[in-house]
């Protein structure tokens, strides 16, 4: 009877006067995976990072709709600012010492209270601002939030622990997670918005709330991508771990990131105002969010890239870029006063954001000692709020006693300042 070809061989036949030859052997389908589908290939990624998507989202939202939901209720803005402002300096204070505490006894035994805290504030806020309580208590209650856990270092955590020894898959992560940071703070005011005023004022924060502890908890659940605790030693006491303020080329890079920072918060307070200037004041979001979608698609197309070189020698190139493009917003408000020109302008001028913090991000991981890790992320972004904040006090006191386009001048006096740090810093340029 006639046998079935091996598979991996070739039968020749011939047929009339042409000699044909079939392969049995196998097929490959479609073109290999690229860097991203290589990485969420990898047993429970896909789980914890949707689980992260989830609670980091509210990030974008909760100042939002305080604002709102404070300014609509007590008609003061100047109340609803101080209230946000006590939170981001409650969070600056108590956020380090959270990320301490995430790296010493692990990511779910400490995420989850801190969490379950951060809500019981919101709440507490959302009460306090429904019910006509004293003004104090809305400060005590928004401060009440600063417990809750940098989900994005924490995620960066993981993918660390995951990707050890293999740094370009870890660069392509970091792109990642930093373009997952724009999408989240690009929707989440938009969301926020939406919510308290499509329902009523505290919606946002409502939900917010609910999307928090919901993603917390179901990232918290992924234990198997979970890092080990590395902050104690077998035998229980603490392990000696030097402090990341202490690691050579790690204040120089907390300084970029606050010059960073205010490059952020000034952007966004002097576009508020010049779109208000232009009678377009409902248009900002949209001019901001095309600032957020640019830098999104740069940090995904940076993360597909190998690079040859140490990430210290292209992260000077990158904050030079990003100083370049950010005349871009000034010369079409200056020369043009185009709302239009403004948004292609900020467009292009959020192409550089992603990379420059993605190579600073990378940098950081790179000097923060063992078992720290969390927290040495956690300080970037602390650094990054605090220029936030100084940024949104000087890009307002600009457009308020100069021009809304001589506000534009903010950023990019900001991001010089971030160069020249990353030109001289010590430490900084050079690989530990």
């Amino acid at each position: 009877m006639p046998q079935q070809p091996a598979r991996g061989t070739r039968l020749f036949t011939v047929t009339a006067d042409t000699l044909v030859a079939v392969d049995f052997g196998p097929r490959t389908k479609g073109r290999p995976p690229g860097p991203y589908g290589r990485l969420f290939a990898r047993p429970g990624t896909r789980a914890f990072t949707l689980a992260n998507l989830l609670a980091r989202l509210p990030m974008g939202m909760f100042s939002v709709s305080a604002v709102v939901m404070i300014a609509g209720t007590r008609g003061s803005y100047a109340l609803a600012g101080a209230v946000t402002a006590t939170g981001l300096a409650a969070t600056a204070l108590v956020a380090p010492w959270t990320a301490r505490l995430v790296d010493r006894y692990g990511q779910a035994r400490v995420a989850v209270p801190a969490t379950l805290v951060a809500a019981l504030g919101s709440l507490a806020l959302l009460l306090c601002v429904r019910y006509d309580a004293p003004a104090w208590t809305l400060f005590a209650a928004y401060a009440a939030t600063a417990t809750t856990p940098n989900t994005g270092g924490m995620s960066r955590a993981r993918w660390a622990h995951l990707l050890d020894g293999d740094p370009d898959a870890l660069h392509t992560a970091n792109s990642f997670e930093q373009s997952a940071d724009e999408l989240c703070f690009m929707l989440g005011p938009v969301l926020a918005a939406f919510l308290c005023g499509a329902f009523f004022p505290e919606a946002g924060t409502l939900v917010g709330v609910v999307l928090l502890v919901t993603g917390v908890l179901a990232f918290a659940a992924q234990r198997s991508t979970e890092p080990p605790p590395s902050g104690r030693t077998a035998a229980g006491a603490p392990a000696p771990s030097p402090s990341p303020l202490r690691s050579p080329g790690m204040p120089p890079l907390l300084a970029v990131c606050l010059a960073l920072g205010a490059v952020f918060g000034s952007m966004e307070v002097v576009t508020i105002a010049f779109a208000e200037a232009q009678g377009h004041r409902t248009a900002a979001g949209v001019v901001l969010a095309l600032q957020a979608g640019g830098s999104c698609a740069a940090g995904l197309l940076y993360g597909r890239v190998r690079f040859a070189g140490p990430a210290e020698d292209r992260y000077p190139w990158c904050v030079a870029a990003m100083t370049a493009l950010l005349i871009l917003p000034l010369l079409a408000a200056s020369l043009t006063g185009s709302l239009l020109l403004l948004s292609a302008a900020l467009l292009v001028a959020g192409m550089a954001t992603a990379p420059t913090m993605i190579t600073n991000m990378t940098l950081v991981q790179r000097r923060t000692p063992d078992g720290r890790l969390n927290e040495g992320m956690t300080l970037a972004v602390t650094a990054l709020l605090g220029g936030i904040a100084c940024g949104s006090a000087a890009g307002g006191w600009v457009v308020e006693h100069l021009t809304p386009t001589a506000g534009y001048g903010v950023p990019v006096t900001a991001a010089t300042v971030a160069l020249l740090v990353a030109l001289a810093g010590p430490g900084v340029r050079t690989a530990p």
